[in-house]
């Protein structure tokens, strides 16, 4: 057994304090001239942000929101698709996924995803396609893409409209068989996101945005986020009152600067942990897609199909002084909420044996190389 790995700094999941050091003085100079200019709402902050985050982006439409949530309520409201319509959901996500569409009255229908990248599978999509699909959900789960090229495809060939849930890869993209590169969240009807903390662009609070190439539609987009209206008092839609805070905006602007740098950590811990389980037996790393790049939001490895094996690996962990957490430990299908949907364990396999292994390392943009070099060492010192 090989000796057991000495400790650097403590490590944690997520570091916030350490990755806003550096530029506490830029968040705190953006902080006091929202509070010395007051317009606490609305304020030219939240359009600035969107205007530098569309840039970042290549061009879409950006509409700022409450939350990630909200985004999707709102990409689905933007639909206008009728009562019970049907939106397709991968069955191994979080549950906002399918708790948009439910609160709108459209029923969620879970596919399985792929087994390696965790990603929609296009082959349980069109399976899962009926007269009644309004909509599919594609989930850019953990930092990279869902094949964009595959579900775009069916999307058009139904005549369905594909929504990007975008949350935890923002900054990805997808290059497709002709040599295009689709940023994450621009290729759909609607691409949204959030910018909740632990997120790799979070606020300080909660936050989402939602991106559409389509002009119409991103002015119907920011009157439902804005109570159905496009004049204050003239309400042309059912809306909601969903807003990003001119504070969040002002924060997120300078926060955006540095989104690349920050990958390009994450990146480099990634590598770190790939090679310390190469050839691991009873360890899978991230797979990759080799048409979308990897921002790493979550560094998500799977354990054998066994047992207790993963709790094992766990306390294993835990015992040497590294965190870890499981994103997610029950499938949609399977969560009290949605029992009335009527799926049956068994149903998505492959959603359902993930629940069971996979295990989220620490990964943040200030995880030092020599921490990441630690939990390698903790990894292949595990007695399996």
């Amino acid at each position: 057994m090989p000796a057991s790995p000495t400790s650097p700094a403590p490590i944690s999941l997520l570091d916030l304090p350490a990755q806003h050091a550096p530029i506490q003085a830029e968040l705190e100079a953006a902080l006091r001239h929202v509070l010395d200019e007051a317009a606490f709402i609305q304020g030219p902050a939240v359009q600035l942000f969107a205007q530098e985050l569309s840039e970042y982006l290549g061009g879409p439409h950006v509409i700022t929101c409450a939350n990630g949530t909200d985004a999707l309520q709102l990409a689905l409201m933007s639909l206008a698709l009728p009562p019970g319509a049907e939106v397709i959901v991968p069955a191994f996500t979080y549950v906002a996924t399918l708790e948009a569409a439910a609160v709108l009255g459209l029923r969620p229908v879970p596919a399985d995803v792929l087994p390696d990248t965790f990603g929609l599978d296009p082959a349980a999509v069109a399976a899962a396609l009926t007269p009644r699909t309004g909509a599919i959900v594609a989930v850019h789960l953990f930092g990279q893409c869902a094949d964009l090229e595959a579900l775009r495809r069916l999307a058009d060939e139904h005549g369905v409209a594909l929504i990007e849930d975008n949350a935890q890869a923002i900054g990805a993209t997808f290059t497709t068989a002709q040599g295009h590169t689709w940023p994450a969240g621009t290729v759909g009807e609607v691409g949204t996101t959030s910018f909740f903390p632990s997120k790799n662009l979070g606020g300080f609070g909660d936050g989402g945005a939602l991106f559409t190439r389509d002009a119409t539609r991103a002015e119907r987009l920011r009157q439902l986020a804005n109570h159905g209206q496009r004049r204050k008092y003239h309400h042309e839609h059912v809306g909601l009152n969903s807003r990003l805070d001119t504070l969040q905006a002002a924060l997120l602007r300078v926060k955006l600067r540095y989104l690349d740098h920050w990958t390009a950590a994450r990146q480099r811990a990634a590598a770190h942990y790939d090679a310390a389980l190469a050839g691991r037996p009873g360890l899978l790393p991230p797979a990759r897609d080799p048409r979308s790049t990897h921002v790493f939001h979550q560094y998500t490895v799977q354990v054998a199909d066994e047992p207790g094996r993963r709790d094992d690996l766990q306390r294993h962990l835990a015992a040497h002084g590294v965190p870890s957490a499981v994103y997610y430990p029950l499938p949609v299908h399977q969560q009290p909420a949605y029992e009335y949907l009527g799926y049956m364990p068994g149903q998505f396999p492959v959603a359902e044996r993930l629940c069971r292994t996979v295990l989220s390392l620490p990964i943040h943009p200030t995880l030092s190389l020599e921490q990441a070099a630690y939990v390698g060492k903790v990894l292949e010192s595990w007695n399996q």
